[in-house]
């Protein structure tokens, strides 16, 4: 008679196989072609060595650093123990070290402590794409930081003080006068409930002291990263709407009469702190001339817009990551999905959309590096900073569903990176104007500023004649601007060619003539469906899969 087995065996489960092992210790530069090259070809590739350090962190140690940060929301503090009004907001130590590595490796200051180097902004944006697939929660106070340079600019002393802790690689989180410190972070608040995006609808007022500061009176909706060391704030002065920097403390060391009233219960981007706040006669100091509120603000907005399209490049490309990295290790029906026709299909198109993500972004970063001294540039960059951030930001959502889908169930689970991803893919659309003002935007650029029709045109000329499907598209792009009657109600079908139009045409300079066909064939010349996974039958798939692989 045989023994009965002991009961842990004859309860045990059955053994885990067939599932993919956590993505782990990968170079985020390193594995990432497209990337690489994109930053070479648009002057930036003297920083490759920074880019691979940061690349090996933001794929190694920072990674579960990230995971932590977002299981531990940010918490308002709006009292001590003994019920003084401190308004501070406590962060978990992940979110501390985020920022530090951050900081140090410049996604606040790297393009202004090498502005004598061409490409500087290229790279910049570099760091910005590979820090932010670790998580995406730093990217809002790195990129305002980084923004708001020009706009101090505006006021010498202000600029004299404040740039040089604004580039700083020293991140110093506590709650002390900028004084004390040696790197500061600086935030924003434009928006109030009443108006959104039509900052001319703003109420506070800012009334001018006998010292020539001012007192901010009113409220803000979106009052972005509150535990910032200072903001750039619009507010009704005398002469009208006009920029004023709000510190966090007095020159006397008391705190500044900003009270933060609640931190914003968002959809994603949990690791990161957005609040409502109130002023109470709070500090101001005017940066700019009174009445010229939005001119000023315009100069940091046109960063952060590129950095909207950054961080949304940066989502799709660690979501496509993700979606290789799983299924060359799954297998299903007998094979690796990686080798399926199908699911090969869904991620070459994937692989597609991220490429000419990350190309136009970093076209777009070279145009802003280098306004100043090309006219050319500056009125592309003016024009195609709007173009990309409506579409690169539009695509970001249904590329991480659909990535999202490559892993199946457990692609909507938490312990996965992808239901975070989802949750942020959104943002950076409706962050610094939603996809209708990116448009209005535009058709003002075309109105006003007609050189920046010119530029847009003589950029997409110079792939004439490289690929038949794109010539014909560029002969068709100049009949859509003469509608001037119905030009604002198509301009989302406007905006939309033209940033499939300058994709395609930095594609085709590229050096990758293979994929630049494929992105012509399937989104300029039709042959392509609503959903990813539409590629025509010769589409160079196994190019795009190998080119996208990063460990």
């Amino acid at each position: 008679m045989s023994a009965t087995p002991p009961l842990s065996s004859r309860f045990a489960t059955h053994e885990v196989e067939n599932q993919p092992v956590a993505l782990r210790d990968y170079n985020v530069w390193e594995g990432d072609a497209a990337l690489r090259e994109a930053v070479e070809r648009e002057g930036g590739r003297w920083a490759a060595d920074h880019l691979d350090e940061y690349g090996a962190l933001a794929g190694g140690r920072l990674v579960d650093v990230g995971y932590t940060a977002n299981e531990n929301k940010p918490k308002l503090r709006s009292f001590d123990r003994y019920g003084r009004r401190i308004d501070e907001v406590e962060f978990h130590p992940a979110y501390h070290e985020l920022m530090t590595e951050a900081m140090r490796y410049g996604m606040n200051g790297f393009a202004w402590r090498n502005a004598n180097r061409a490409g500087a902004h290229v790279a910049r944006a570099a760091v910005m794409y590979i820090g932010s697939q670790a998580d995406a929660g730093v990217g809002c106070p790195m990129s305002m930081t980084y923004a708001a340079i020009p706009a101090l600019r505006h006021n010498p002393a202000l600029a004299d003080k404040w740039v040089p802790k604004l580039i700083s690689t020293e991140y110093d989180p506590r709650s002390v006068p900028m004084e004390q410190k040696k790197g500061c972070t600086i935030g924003m608040g434009m928006t109030e409930k009443q108006g959104g995006s039509d900052v001319r609808a703003n109420t506070t007022r800012a009334i001018r002291q006998a010292d020539g500061s001012y007192e901010l009176v009113g409220h803000k909706w979106f009052f972005s990263a509150p535990m910032c060391d200072a903001h750039l704030v619009l507010a009704q002065a005398q002469g009208g709407l006009s920029c004023f920097l709000v510190p966090r403390f007095r020159p006397d060391g008391s705190r500044n009469a900003v009270e933060i009233q609640r931190l914003k219960d968002k959809l994603g981007d949990w690791s990161n702190a957005s609040s409502e706040v109130e002023f109470q006669g709070a500090l101001g100091e005017l940066v700019g001339e009174e009445g010229r509120g939005i001119q000023v603000i315009i100069e940091m907005v046109a960063l952060t817009r590129l950095d909207c399209m950054t961080g949304s490049s940066s989502q799709m490309r660690q979501a496509l990551v993700q979606a290789l990295h799983h299924t060359r290790q799954r297998k299903a029906f007998g094979k690796l999905l990686i080798d399926q026709p199908l699911m090969r299909n869904v991620l070459a198109d994937l692989a597609l959309e991220s490429e000419a993500a990350i190309a136009l972004t970093l076209r777009i970063a070279r145009a802003i590096d280098t306004a100043s001294r090309d006219a050319h540039e500056a009125a592309l960059a003016r024009i195609a900073t709007a173009i990309g951030k409506y579409w690169i930001c539009k695509r970001a959502v249904p590329f991480v569903n659909e990535a999202q889908e490559c892993l199946g169930g457990i692609g909507y689970v938490e312990e996965t990176m992808m239901p975070r991803l989802y949750r942020q893919a959104p943002l950076n659309s409706i962050w610094e104007g939603s996809g209708n003002v990116q448009c209005l935007d535009v058709l003002r650029a075309l109105r006003k500023e007609p050189e920046t029709r010119d530029a847009l045109l003589a950029e997409l000329a110079a792939a004439k004649g490289m690929n038949g499907d794109y010539d014909a598209a560029l002969a068709s792009l100049p009949a859509m601007f003469d509608d001037v009657e119905t030009m604002e109600f198509r301009s989302r079908a406007i905006v939309e060619r033209a940033a499939l139009m300058l994709q395609g045409c930095v594609l085709l300079q590229s050096g990758q003539p293979d994929i630049a066909a494929a992105f012509c064939r399937s989104r300029l010349a039709g042959e392509h469906g609503l959903a990813f996974g539409t590629l025509h039958a010769d589409a160079p798939v196994g190019l795009l899969i190998e080119r996208a692989m990063a460990a």
